[in-house]
């Protein structure tokens, strides 16, 4: 994003990559995580055929056929983003880069060589952290990395963290049939997440089978002949989980080994490097975006830190980046969606709040799919109505993402989203219903 946006804007620009163009989102993260998402999803509308007066036999899910799927989805974006850099004469350099000095980058590769500049962005990304009790040998005990590659949904999975990596897999393994326990450390699964969103999707996916262990902290992992032997504590009380394989999904670092971040006098901070709005670092004419800056670890975010760094380095002002309220997004089964303070947040400011709350079994569009789990929920300033956060779970609720984020950046509020017309049928009417709601004024329920 940051190389097309750059080239865009006339700038002469290399892009140093020492593996696949489009880095992990596109390879290895939202992208063939989404693709499979997807199979998951369509298998499991199949199993559910029934209720929809469909009957169906012999089904039979090859796992196999949804990772090489999800494969030629990755393959055909990174080709388009291969064009687009082209296009806009981004040259790409393969090979690993090194500061020498805050102006010069040295590629060590198939084709070594030094690079000068007027500026340098620093785009390395995180990798999951290690921790001495969680060892990671990317056979047994894997990341989401490694579970991307793997052909066969094992038969049992403990997958250590409740957020959104960990909803995700719990979620797609479950579809294909494993038998799934997410031990989560905090009282809920997505404990960023607004509370109510938090215990009601821990309340979705034991509904569908998946064993949450929450308020839960694993002690030791132990693997022998190919099966993991994992210690969990709880209220006190230990137990040993058996499984085939263990996801671990808490915590990254970033990359900031041999960069040259010394050589260049670039600072670092816990793993991560600091940044100003305008993404530069300590040191003038050397920018850091993305997950190494440690802001709010999204793909979207760092497309939107990568244009405000390569605005800056044009002369121009963009303005800067609110990440209270960069929208984010969960894909499981029930999705979850959200941007802006919780309610517990904002009643920790001290204001007088408004909450609204409209339920999806209230929405003729979701008894219609059958996807009822779910609500949406507007947390507003009492006083001017000013929304202050929203909170989504439910079917393709990450798709009003847009409408309500838009509505914050134009300082709309509950009245605005209340007065819109909304289509029906659509779970986009929950939006306005929730925001009539904070006002004493919902129709349907």
């Amino acid at each position: 994003m940051a190389g097309i946006r750059a080239g865009q804007l006339g700038m002469r620009t290399a892009v140093i990559e020492r593996a696949e163009i489009g880095g992990i989102c596109l390879n290895w993260g939202c992208i063939p995580s989404k693709a499979l998402l997807r199979n998951a999803e369509v298998l499991s509308l199949v199993n559910e055929a029934e209720r929809y007066g469909i009957e169906v036999s012999g089904v039979r899910a090859d796992f196999g056929k949804a990772i090489d799927r999800s494969r030629d989805v990755v393959d055909r974006l990174t080709k388009g983003v291969a064009y687009l850099l082209k296009k806009n004469k981004v040259d790409v350099i393969s090979g690993t880069g090194s500061l020498v000095d805050a102006g010069t980058v040295r590629v060590e590769g198939d084709s070594p060589q030094t690079i000068t500049a007027k500026n340098v962005m620093i785009a390395t990304g995180a990798r999951q952290r290690g921790l001495p009790n969680l060892p990671i040998d990317g056979k047994i005990v894997i990341t989401s990395r490694q579970a991307l590659e793997m052909r066969e949904a094992p038969a049992r999975i403990v997958i250590v963290g409740g957020g959104a990596t960990g909803a995700e897999f719990g979620y797609l393994y479950r579809a294909y049939g494993t038998e799934v326990t997410i031990v989560e450390l905090l009282p809920r699964m997505v404990p960023l997440e607004d509370e109510d969103v938090g215990n009601q999707l821990t309340r979705s996916f034991k509904k569908m089978g998946v064993k949450v262990m929450t308020d839960s902290q694993v002690l030791g992992i132990t693997t022998e002949s190919g099966v993991a032997m994992v210690s969990v504590s709880k209220g006190g009380n230990e137990s040993v989980i058996e499984c085939d394989r263990v996801l671990v999904a808490v915590g990254v670092t970033g990359n900031i080994e041999n960069i040259g971040l010394e050589a260049a006098g670039v600072q670092a901070e816990r793993g991560f490097i600091p940044v100003n709005d305008s993404m530069q670092t300590n040191v003038p004419g050397v920018y850091a975006i993305g997950d190494v800056t440690g802001k709010l670890l999204l793909a979207h975010v760092a497309s939107a830190q990568g244009v405000t760094a390569v605005e800056t380095m044009a002369g121009r002002e963009p303005p800067a980046l609110d990440y209270d309220l960069m929208p984010k997004a969960v894909y499981s089964r029930p999705q979850v969606a959200s941007f802006g303070m919780t309610e517990q947040a904002a009643r920790e400011t001290g204001r007088e709040l408004k909450i609204g709350k409209f339920p999806l079994s209230a929405s003729g569009k979701a008894l219609a799919l059958g996807e009822t789990d779910g609500f949406i929920k507007v947390v507003s300033d009492a006083e001017i109505g000013e929304i202050l956060g929203v909170h989504m779970i439910g079917a393709e609720v990450t798709e009003l993402l847009g409408e309500a984020s838009l509505a914050k950046l134009l300082e709309g509020t509950t009245t605005e989203i209340g007065w819109l017309v909304h289509p029906h049928p659509t779970i986009s009417e929950a939006l306005k219903e929730a925001a009539l709601a904070a006002e004493g004024e919902a129709i349907h329920v």
